[in-house]
């Protein structure tokens, strides 16, 4: 393998690493030579996915702890140092949606349930913040690491219905760009921050939202297809390949940035 794109041996923790799209990326991750440590809230959840890691290598260890949790946090910071010596890297990829932050086409945005926004702010935001601010001290000590967060489509323009997530995407890319400048002019060019925005993918969770039961588009799902220039959604393997670049040497000059894995969807207006 081209030594620019080496990842072999650097020590990755991921959290959201039970579900579907970071998970993915973790055993990737781990094929490709690094050791994963795989942080989860759900213990169960967390032993299945270190069950089918370690039939990739022994390379890798489970933490349970909720991403809002920063003793828990602590702790698992610990006990990945006492076992891999360091942290190379932090993927940030816990996340999602609760029904009342979101504007249903039978709703209007008086109909918002605040509690329900809240736990999507925190969800999202927070939950990347503060694993951040825990696993990031490994990169001060060692003046060297990286970062990369999940922004979203969202982010960056009015989708209908995702209220709350697309508040919280738009400010993962805020602090993805602030983070990113505050490490590197305290701790020097070799800590970076950055993120990835996935587009649309098809996933149990929105499997429904953009799919007929006989595989065509729901109107909601041709809306994305009109707006992709690509005209499909996404794989989510495809999102593998933008980490793996931010996570080696190959982007040793890139920070603060977000990098759009969506088919064309951000550029293209639909006209």
């Amino acid at each position: 393998m081209n030594e620019l794109f080496d990842v072999s041996g650097k020590v990755i923790v991921v959290t959201g690493a039970t579900g579907i799209l970071a998970g993915g990326a973790a055993q990737y991750l781990q094929k490709n030579g690094a050791k994963v440590v795989y942080l989860g809230r759900n213990q169960e959840r967390v032993d299945k996915a270190i069950t089918e890691a370690e039939a990739i290598s022994p390379d890798c260890m489970g933490v349970t702890c909720d991403v809002l949790d920063e003793q828990g946090l602590e702790a698992g910071y610990s006990n990945v140092v006492d076992k891999f010596g360091r942290v190379d890297a932090l993927i940030n990829g816990a996340g999602g949606n609760m029904p009342g932050a979101t504007i249903g086409p039978d709703k209007e945005i008086f109909d918002l349930d605040l509690k329900d926004y809240s736990k999507v702010m925190d969800l999202n935001l927070k939950g990347t913040v503060v694993p951040t601010l825990v696993f990031g001290k490994a990169f001060k000590e060692q003046g060297t690491g990286c970062v990369i967060n999940f922004s979203s489509m969202s982010s960056t323009q009015a989708l209908t219905r995702v209220l709350g997530y697309s508040n919280a995407k738009a400010a993962i890319d805020n602090f993805t760009r602030w983070m990113a400048t505050e490490m590197a002019l305290k701790y020097g060019d070799k800590v970076r921050v950055n993120a990835v925005a996935p587009g649309f993918f098809i996933s149990k969770q929105n499997k429904a939202l953009l799919t007929n039961e006989d595989g065509t588009f729901t109107k909601r799902g041709q809306q994305v297809i009109n707006k992709t220039p690509f005209k499909r959604f996404g794989k989510q393997e495809e999102v593998y390949g933008a980490i793996h670049y931010l996570l080696s040497d190959a982007s040793s000059f890139v920070t603060g940035t977000v990098i759009a894995v969506d088919g064309g969807f951000s550029s293209f207006c639909g006209v």
